[in-house]
């Protein structure tokens, strides 16, 4: 069984053999009612990338509700609840009260910002409580629902690949917004320069941890052998997962102690802070990191990525061809050594890359905002047009 079919099994169930229902007041140029739904919308990934879109509407063409489904807000919580017309907590809610409130606000198009991780809400959605649904990047695969569409682009969704998912591709030229960090430290000097020490790193989970990137990261490793690896994430404050963390370094003939573990620290600058210790950036596969990439290369960090064959493990390569750094994609794990051992064998290169890549990013695709918001709004308005046109014809019927 595929990882789709997997998905749309599951999500079987909750599926009710009903259509989406007809839209209220099918006028396909009025200002549309969009309503987000997340269990994430407060210090998590997902804030970084829809607070810059929420900021960014045009409140002439378009009304947007937030659906909370979580129990703690935060800061950030009464940050972007301030960017919205409505805020309805629905975390108390059950599948069927959720439904009727959204449908009683006339949502044209919902928007799901978190799919099968905590605080999701697939029941909800099976439920079909407005006439257009999308899922978009809070989960990095199908939802096997009966989601219309997927917001994807075309580096991590190709149009000649196979549609795995029960969503229909939705192709933007690029799949997300960075919001540039307001908290976010000065780009510090080369590590390198001042050390004469490269030092590699992730600040990615440990769970994409696998064995391929542990092996493919000894061999960089081996083939830099002065370099040291840095890792960062939440578990390595704990003596015993640093220790097996580093055994599975020694088990690939890697002194344990070229592995730099770092915990997590609380508040966003220090945590940025964290990246003047990093060179380069590696990037996990098949899932690569994303709010992760985003944060080095924003503190003047390169990042390798090695190009993958589903969603997951093609948001680097996204990522990098938005700021104009498509060198820095591997097309083969031999290319990703030679990559990331390049980078570290110029260190006046190296230092004029980080000198300069915070404002590559500020001036590209990535955080311009506006005109992502903008190609946003037109997609969703296409989809709404369409729910429209359709309901033209069933009343013409």
């Amino acid at each position: 069984m595929t990882l789709g079919q997997e998905h749309r099994s599951r999500a079987a169930p909750l599926c009710p053999a009903r259509p989406s229902p007809a839209p209220v007041d099918p006028d396909p140029s009025r200002r549309l009612r969009i309503g987000y739904v997340s269990g994430d919308l407060l210090d998590h990934s997902v804030a970084r990338f829809i607070e810059p879109v929420l900021a960014a509407y045009d409140r002439a063409t378009v009304e947007v509700t937030a659906y909370a489904n979580f129990a703690r807000p935060d800061e950030v919580t009464t940050r972007l609840a301030a960017l919205v017309a409505r805020w309805r907590d629905v975390a108390r809610l059950d599948d069927a009260a959720a439904p009727a409130q959204i449908r009683d606000d006339r949502i044209d198009v919902l928007v799901d910002l978190s799919g099968h991780t905590a605080g999701g809400s697939p029941g909800l959605f099976a439920l079909l409580p407005s006439p257009v649904a999308i899922t978009w990047f809070g989960y990095p695969d199908t939802t096997g629902l009966a989601i219309e569409a997927r917001i994807v682009d075309a580096l991590t969704n190709p149009v000649e690949a196979a549609c795995r998912g029960s969503e229909a591709p939705l192709r933007l030229p690029g799949f997300l917004c960075y919001g540039q960090p307001s908290d976010a430290p000065p780009v510090a000097p080369s590590p390198l320069a001042a050390s004469g020490v490269p030092s590699f790193g992730s600040f990615n989970d440990l769970a994409k941890l696998n064995d391929g990137v542990v092996a493919l990261w000894a061999r960089l490793l081996a083939r830099v052998p002065v370099a040291r690896l840095i890792l960062k994430a939440w578990g390595l404050g704990d003596p015993t997962v640093v220790a097996a963390t580093r055994a599975r370094f020694a088990a690939q003939g890697i002194d344990p102690a070229r592995i730099v573990a770092l915990d997590r620290v609380a508040g966003m600058a220090n945590h940025l802070g964290q990246y003047a210790r990093i060179d380069v950036a590696l990037d996990p596969f098949p899932s690569n990191g994303t709010t992760t990439r985003c944060e080095a290369l924003w503190m003047g960090v390169p990042v390798v990525t090695l190009a993958g064959n589903r969603h997951a493990g093609s948001v680097g390569v996204s990522l990098l061809a938005r700021i104009g750094r498509a060198e820095w994609t591997a097309g083969s794990e031999e290319a990703y050594l030679n990559i990331a051992a390049g980078l570290v064998a110029d260190p006046a290169r190296l230092a004029a890359i980080r000198v300069g890549l915070r404002a590559t990013v500020a001036a590209s695709p990535l955080t311009d905002a506006p005109a992502f918001t903008r190609t946003l709004e037109a997609a969703y308005r296409s989809l709404w047009r369409r729910a429209c046109t359709w309901a033209d014809r069933e009343t013409a019927s």
